[in-house]
């Protein structure tokens, strides 16, 4: 019988082109007493959601009945040059759209959501201080953070994503009239003053456009790569390549993009429609070289969950959606699991007098 440690290996992750031989992620394979086999496995990326697959696949393998047990060690990746990671969260990932209207708030909190599914430990800022709308879908709006020691904790979700936004500390019907500096401001108020409570990974809910807050982001915060959310309208997709360009001449990594509102889905037929075209995220992913992470359907349910505050209940009540996040978060999650170790916290800080 081939080596059953080589048959293991040789198995393939679904969703991807890899193997657990290739992921370096079998730690353990050992036959019990009774003739099954204890398999560990070990991952750089949340992998909770394919341990059903993977027992199945096993045992098919090597025809015995398989006990599995699955851990992740999700590490720091790189981010731009001179900045340093902060205490408490792993990795960060800027969602931007450079256009507003176009469900990169909803494509957020979805994408967190899958990826604590996933077993992951999830973050959510909401940096558009403007219109703050995560406290909202993530079911929290009613809650204010605590503070400790001159720091916020962060407000956890039903799920328990831990989440910030300016939404917590402003009257809801209150618009914020501040200037680029304060709004600059702001932001890392709420990144750099919040503990974290050991994130895998932190979502910035970015507002739309290439302004002061995104400036921010590329100078003083500490960003493993950016989401570009668009549909497949022209119009769109103008001004996501524009967000793109920008995350470029800042030398932040490009996960991908994804298309949203890719086809309409009738909550009472199930006739798929592409109302805003076709395929543009798919050719803008294409022409700039950067994968596609997903194309996300225009569908009810996801709406009434966004605006009830009850995402967590959409994943777990919708299978079909909960899928399409599922996929698309595990692309987002591979991407940056592929990108090289950030080694910055290890080096003491110099300071010159």
């Amino acid at each position: 019988m081939e080596n059953l440690s080589q048959i293991i290996n040789n198995i393939v992750l679904p969703q991807s082109q890899r193997t657990i031989g290739s992921e370096k992620a079998l730690i353990a394979a050992n036959e019990t007493f009774s003739g099954s086999l204890n398999v560990v496995l070990q991952f750089g990326f949340p992998a909770q959601h394919l341990a059903q697959h993977l027992c199945e696949q096993i045992s098919s393998a090597t025809g015995k009945s398989v006990e599995l047990d699955i851990h992740q060690n999700i590490v720091a990746h790189k981010v731009q040059a001179g900045v340093r990671t902060i205490q408490g969260v792993k990795n960060i990932i800027a969602v931007a759209s450079g256009k507003g209207g176009v469900g990169k708030s909803t494509t957020t909190a979805n994408l967190a959501t899958a990826l604590h599914k996933m077993g992951a430990r999830v973050g959510v800022l909401d940096a558009d201080l403007y219109g703050p709308s995560q406290p909202t879908m993530l079911g929290v709006a009613a809650h204010q953070p605590q503070q400790q020691n001159g720091h916020f904790i962060p407000v956890k979700n039903a799920d328990g994503i831990q989440v910030m936004s300016i939404g917590f500390l402003i009257d809801p019907d209150q618009a914020v009239v501040w200037r680029g500096p304060m709004v600059s401001q702001a932001l890392q108020q709420l990144l750099f003053q919040s503990e974290w409570d050991d994130v895998d990974y932190l979502f910035i809910d970015l507002p739309p456009g290439t302004g002061d807050i995104q400036l921010t982001l590329s100078q003083k915060i500490p960003v493993t790569g950016a989401v570009i959310v668009t549909t497949p309208q022209d119009i769109a997709l103008i001004d996501a390549r524009k967000a793109i360009d920008m995350f470029h001449k800042v030398n932040i990594d490009i996960v991908g993009v994804l298309e949203n509102m890719s086809v309409h889905v009738c909550s009472n037929c199930g006739h798929h429609e592409a109302i805003f075209g076709a395929d543009g995220g798919k050719a803008l992913a294409e022409k700039l070289h950067v994968p596609l992470l997903g194309q996300l359907p225009l569908s009810l349910p996801v709406r009434v969950a966004m605006d009830e505050g009850k995402v967590g209940d959409l994943h777990t009540q919708n299978q079909a959606i909960a899928e399409i996040y599922q996929q698309a978060a595990f692309a987002v999650a591979l991407a940056i699991a592929d990108k090289g170790r950030d080694f910055s916290s290890r080096f003491p800080k110099i300071v010159v007098e």
